[in-house]
């Protein structure tokens, strides 16, 4: 059986799409009989974070063959252009293949409809696994005119997309709704994000009890874009919090620029460039609290971040900034973990006073959601439609 997997981020990529595919093409790979094909992306993620890889691996039964694609940042033109590139390379480089099932991920529709396209013209079984709604999260991140325009445009798209699939997994139970609404034929699966390897068995690291010669460490890690909104909370949250915590952001992303112009005279304010998972999983040691926030949003309250994954499993102390789906997860499923509203700068601090500043176990999460475990299911249920084509 060959099976082709389209994802626009993929290993070394730092991201959670590039974890999340790279984890579940490790199980393929350990399948007899299967050959996978993936057809990614050179690293793109951040354009501050640069590092190489091959534009074609073969690893046993794995060929990788990533397309190389403009240098860009994370405005919405370099993403239509880097998307176009990828969409009319990836199209010819499968064109000769034989395929016996086409597995597309995505977060921004456009890489379902890349393997909606060519699961037709192939006329093979398509799988999808959906990371965000896409056309219900541009009316909130987009202006009204332009969303005027857009969305008839996308919901034929989608429409077409998801009308195509016989498989969607689907990464949040929040997402159910309107998804079964609109495309009952579908079989679904909901195979969440998870816990990887690197976030195991990680140490218990305590802070000095009494010690007053450091504030208190609040880490952030990953993207800032549009949809963290971190813009929106850190500067009048950090300034509340100045006398006992410093907060350290790790990232890069479209709204970057306007965070640190809003957090320029803040003192207790740290702005780091991405870094790897082995260095992230040292700056995540070192903090007291990890922090996670999503813009609020309507769209968002459906979505369940994979930060929550990785940050659970190191035992600190979580604070988390989101509603809907995230928080009720998070309430019912994480030990010493306060949720506030998004943008509630005075939310976040009452909810940052209720945290135990110690290590939690989080044992019985973390066997829940170990990302191999998750993805060695999902791998299962590939196979098996793969085999009604074969």
């Amino acid at each position: 059986m060959r099976i082709l997997v389209l994802s626009f981020y993929f290993k070394p990529d730092l991201c959670a799409g590039s974890f999340r595919t790279t984890a579940l093409v490790e199980q393929l790979k350990q399948k007899s009989g299967v050959e996978v094909d993936v057809i990614t992306t050179m690293p793109n993620r951040y354009a501050s974070f640069d590092t190489g890889a091959e534009a074609e691996e073969i690893d046993g039964n794995v060929r990788i063959r990533r397309i190389l694609l403009p240098s860009h940042e994370s405005g919405m033109l370099d993403q239509i252009k880097s998307f176009k590139t990828f969409y009319h390379q990836a199209q010819k480089l499968a064109k000769s293949e034989r395929y016996d099932l086409v597995f597309a991920t995505s977060s921004r529709l456009f890489t379902a409809f890349l393997g909606a396209r060519i699961a037709k013209n192939k006329r093979v079984p398509l799988y999808l696994d959906i990371r965000d709604i896409f056309v219900d999260t541009i009316k909130d991140v987009l202006s009204p005119k332009v969303v005027l325009l857009l969305k008839p445009v996308l919901s034929a798209i989608e429409k077409y997309t998801f009308s195509s699939a016989q498989h969607i997994n689907l990464v949040s139970k929040g997402f159910a709704r309107y998804f079964k609404s609109r495309y009952s034929e579908a079989n679904y699966t909901w195979f969440t994000n998870g816990i990887d390897g690197e976030f195991l068995d990680l140490p218990e690291t305590k802070r000095e009890i009494g010690s007053r010669e450091k504030l208190k460490r609040l880490v952030y890690a990953g993207n800032i874009g549009e949809g963290q909104g971190l813009h929106t909370i850190l500067p009048k949250f950090a300034n509340l919090a100045s006398e006992n915590y410093q907060f350290c952001i790790i990232g890069d992303g479209g709204r970057k620029q306007q965070l640190v112009d809003r957090v320029f005279d803040i003192s207790n304010m740290e702005l780091l460039p991405p870094v790897s998972r082995q260095e992230l999983v040292e700056e995540y040691l070192k903090a007291d609290i990890l922090f996670l926030h999503l813009n609020d949003y309507p769209a968002f309250e459906k979505v369940l971040p994979s930060k929550i994954f990785e940050y659970a499993a190191t035992g600190k102390p979580i604070l988390a900034g989101v509603s809907g789906y995230a928080a009720d997860f998070i309430k019912s499923e994480l030990l010493n973990a306060e949720v506030f509203y998004p943008s509630d700068h005075n939310g976040a601090m009452k909810a940052l006073s209720k945290l135990k500043l110690e290590h939690t176990d989080r044992s019985a999460f973390i066997n829940k959601y170990t990302r191999t475990n998750l993805m060695k299911e999902m791998s299962d249920t590939i196979v098996e439609l793969g085999m009604f084509h074969e």
